[in-house]
């Protein structure tokens, strides 16, 4: 029981910093609120159309993951934003069971302790929890499985643990691939090489096909995220990727950061080249997002880099009639194996309050506040149904009972990186509310994305002045609107 007891309490502190900041109005409508939508959508039995990413846009357009829908039998049961939030924690901390009982397995019970402790604290599981809701967090626990098996040898289970990532992100079937290529080296060379070949397949058919056939513009919606960049040519672009991988700065940080919460002992295990994927194309990306430490993209590689730390540690188990391999052993391997592990805590501890879980030690996270209060009561005017644009910190707090897009409009034409700020479309939503305060959030500074503070109290302005909305409420910095009847052939006013 001692890896269910794990995921138990980590499912436990994941929760609470999810729910806590979604209570302090610290989650957002980009991702939580389009999420939210898709699984709405699913739980009524129809596509994922989501409106906060545009008219009748289907959200399989922006990548594929249907496997968000069996999310969607809960969602009817419990429909809201936190059904979405505590799935994500008890995926996230489900994924420790397989690490933790091989741990257990391979360097005794104390060990396994420490490799709990490993992964449950890691910054990168810490990132996803405190960033609304993202696919990636069905992935986790596969990932840890397949990973968990390959160490065993257990090449079957690893597949079968590995081969429903292609239905949770289009980029996945290439940790699939790298599955299949580490069984063609390790183990059956056959079954590896239909792996690789299977997630390959699967990853080029999503992106050349499913994704454009769903996506109003026709084409991969991330694809410009790994063009041509700045080198102005593809092949420039491939040549001179060994340095791109580590330009800027930050994508050096990062990469030494993945691998740190296990001393850097992973990258002694072979199993650490399943985390190249998902680093390369990260690294690779034009997208600055995907260079840093914040936000969902390194979950995935967490599990790999503990189940590394595992299987680097395990070569000096000791056999003889020492006592249990772990910390209480007194053989060079179990000393070895201590100083390492304790190494590994050490490392987690220090990077540990600079990421979101340190917000549980902060007085703010205990403190609903003003702001949030004033929130509520102004958001509990806005009828059951309503049509509602709202700024994006407010959108999640409507999602489960209007039909909320982002105020103001965006993104524009569903071209989700093209900020049309001198051609916004007039609101037809029938309320409209803004938050003129929205405090900042990790890991933003502000929380007035996606515009500037300047330019959403002027779209405010012109909703009241030119299209004929009228102020319903307002309090603590939080305006609420409502479209008002259309005025009569030549009236002034």
């Amino acid at each position: 029981m001692l890896p269910w007891a794990w995921a138990a309490g980590l499912f436990a502190l994941y929760a609470t910093v999810s729910v806590r900041r979604h209570l302090l109005i610290r989650t957002t409508g980009y991702d939580l609120g389009i999420f939210e939508q898709a699984v709405r959508a699913y739980a009524q039995f129809g596509p994922p159309v989501v409106p906060l990413r545009g008219e009748d846009f289907n959200l399989l357009g922006d990548h594929f993951h249907p496997a968000i829908a069996v999310l969607a039998p809960l969602y009817r049961i419990w429909p809201g934003p936190l059904t979405l939030l505590l799935a994500q924690a008890a995926l996230l901390a489900v994924a420790v069971v397989p690490l933790a009982g091989w741990a257990a397995e391979v360097l005794g019970r104390r060990a396994a302790h420490a490799v709990a402790l490993v992964y449950g604290l890691s910054w990168g599981i810490a990132s996803a929890v405190a960033f609304d809701f993202h696919e990636v967090a069905l992935a986790v626990p596969l990932v840890s499985a397949a990973v968990v098996a390959l160490g065993r040898r257990r090449w079957g289970a690893a597949v079968l643990w590995a081969a429903p990532l292609v239905l949770v992100k289009e980029d996945l079937g290439l940790t699939l691939a790298a599955v299949g290529a580490y069984l063609a080296w390790k183990g059956p060379r056959r079954l590896g090489l239909l792996t690789a070949a299977a997630g390959l397949t699967a990853s080029a058919v999503e992106i050349k096909l499913l994704l454009p056939a769903f996506n109003p513009a026709g084409g991969y919606a991330h694809g410009e995220n790994l063009g041509e960049g700045a080198h102005g040519s593809l092949l420039a672009t491939i040549a001179f990727a060994p340095l791109d991988a580590l330009r800027p700065d930050i994508k050096a940080m990062t990469l030494v950061l993945v691998f740190a919460p296990s001393a850097l002992l992973a990258l002694r295990s072979p199993l650490a080249l399943l985390a190249l994927p998902t680093l390369t194309w990260r690294m690779l990306s034009q997208n600055a997002f995907h260079w840093g430490t914040s936000f969902h993209y390194s979950a995935v590689l967490m599990p790999i880099v503990t189940a590394g730390l595992i299987d680097a540690l395990r070569h000096w188990r000791t056999t003889g009639p020492a006592a249990e391999p772990g910390f209480g052993a007194r053989s060079p391997a179990a000393r070895h194996i201590r100083a390492s592990l304790v190494t590994a805590l050490a490392v987690t501890a220090v990077i540990l309050p600079s990421f979101p879980l340190a917000q549980l030690a902060q007085r703010a996270t205990w403190r609903t506040g003003e702001h949030a209060a004033a929130a509520r009561a102004v958001l509990a005017k806005i009828p059951d149904g309503a049509t509602v644009a709202a700024t994006n910190r407010l959108v999640p707090q409507l999602t489960a009972r209007t039909e909320v897009v982002l105020f103001p409009t965006f993104p524009v034409d569903a071209r989700l990186y093209e900020y049309a700020r001198d051609r916004l479309p007039r609101p037809t939503a029938q309320w409209i509310v803004h938050d003129r305060e929205a405090p900042p959030a990790w890991p933003y500074h502000a929380g007035h994305w996606p515009y500037p503070p300047e330019q959403q109290s002027a779209e405010l302005e012109r909703a009241q002045r030119v299209y004929g909305y009228r102020k319903v409420a307002e309090r603590d910095g939080i305006t609420l609107l409502r479209m008002g009847p259309p005025r009569a052939p030549g009236a002034h006013g």
